[in-house]
């Protein structure tokens, strides 16, 4: 399969419309995680249909102080990648082409979960994300467009822009993809020396240590319906001198639904030990939220969450999280590829874990 490459949207509107067409949007530098996304891609576009990867590296969603001008812009390397992934059509437009005339006076505001976490330490940032979501949905008209998990406020985000206003598209989030050391695939991981790396690595390790304790606190959960009289037991243990058995009747029997507390606990400790590394993290946040809104969950909470952690290793600013499923009965992450276009949306089929840094990203 050859890739053109087009930098004008009247050269991609003027080409003629194959099946289904799915649009993955990237600010380059495209990395194994963008490939499994583009393949992703290619699945639900069948062979009759089209791939359009996005190369753009959007100018409102960088602060001040931020990596604009060091963002690492690798278009004939990227080309490659996503040929090989399976793209018919790179469509890597310049600023002037997605902004004639300059900034937009007009744009999209992401409202309160914009406001949020991400939102929070990078003000303004959701706001152009999805004021350049809109636009390049507008400019490459897909049918369906794929975002990764790891930027999961931000697929959040599009997914409720997409529904509010109506923008008539399949939107499909896909699993992270990590390293084989369990750091999430980032195009900013470059920017890390061997001993930042290290540190990183307790971003993802605090998040395994948090869906560790829950997953303990589902089987206490599931046991404890099981035996509904536990605390009844636990005594009766006692009395006969099964101490230990008694003990673990007693938990069962005190298990918090949820216990959102005991998950965030395990793993700030992780990220406590890792702030007096050398070099050290610096936590930004660490939360647990419904990802309805992104407010943080309480421990009577059931349903699907995100456990999520953001931090900077030395200039770098990384970002991860996993998806938890509480008291539901499924394993973690269910339905987390799944559309959101509205009511009559097709189930998407099955896809390889992929993470990339949209428009929208934030590691």
């Amino acid at each position: 399969m050859t890739t053109t490459l087009l930098r004008t949207a009247e050269e991609l509107h003027a080409r003629v419309r194959r099946g289904r067409r799915a649009v993955v949007m990237t600010m380059g530098a495209l990395h194994e995680g963008h490939a499994t996304l583009v393949r992703a891609a290619r699945e639900i576009a069948g062979s009759d249909g089209e791939v359009v990867v996005t190369v753009f590296v959007n100018p409102l969603q960088f602060g001040a102080g931020e990596d604009l001008d060091r963002y690492p812009r690798t278009l004939d390397a990227d080309l490659k990648v996503a040929e090989q992934a399976g793209a018919d059509i790179v469509f890597a437009p310049s600023v002037d082409e997605v902004y004639p005339g300059g900034e937009p006076q007009v744009r999209i505001t992401a409202g309160p979960m914009g406001e949020r976490l991400e939102g929070a330490s990078r003000p303004g940032h959701f706001d152009g994300m999805l004021t350049v979501v809109g636009k390049l949905l507008h400019l490459t008209r897909p049918d369906v467009a794929l975002y990764g998990q790891k930027d999961a406020q931000q697929l959040a985000l599009i997914r409720r822009m997409v529904r509010d206003l109506n923008f008539g598209v399949e939107i499909v989030g896909v699993p992270t993809v990590r390293e084989a050391d369990g750091l999430a695939l980032s195009s900013r991981n470059r920017y890390l020396s061997a001993a930042e790396r290290r540190t990183a690595l307790a971003l993802s390790q605090a998040l395994f240590a948090g869906r560790d304790r829950h997953a303990a606190q589902e089987a206490l959960r599931a046991r404890a319906r099981e035996v509904p009289a536990t605390r009844a037991r636990a005594e009766a243990l006692s009395a006969l001198g099964e101490s230990r058995a008694a003990a673990d009747a007693a938990a069962v029997a005190k298990a918090t639904p949820g216990a959102a507390a005991a998950v965030r606990a395990a793993a700030r400790l992780v990220l406590d030990e890792a702030a007096r590394l050398d070099p050290p993290l610096e936590l930004d946040y660490l939360a647990l939220v419904d990802p309805s809104d992104f407010t943080e969950i309480d421990d009577d909470f059931t349903g699907e969450a995100v456990l999520a952690v953001a931090a900077r290793v030395g200039v770098t600013r990384l970002i991860d999280n996993l998806p938890l499923a509480f008291g539901t009965g499924e394993a973690p992450g269910t339905r987390e590829a799944h559309t959101a276009s509205g009511p009559g949306s097709a189930p998407v089929p099955p896809v390889s874990p992929a993470t990339h840094e949209s428009p929208g990203a934030a590691s």
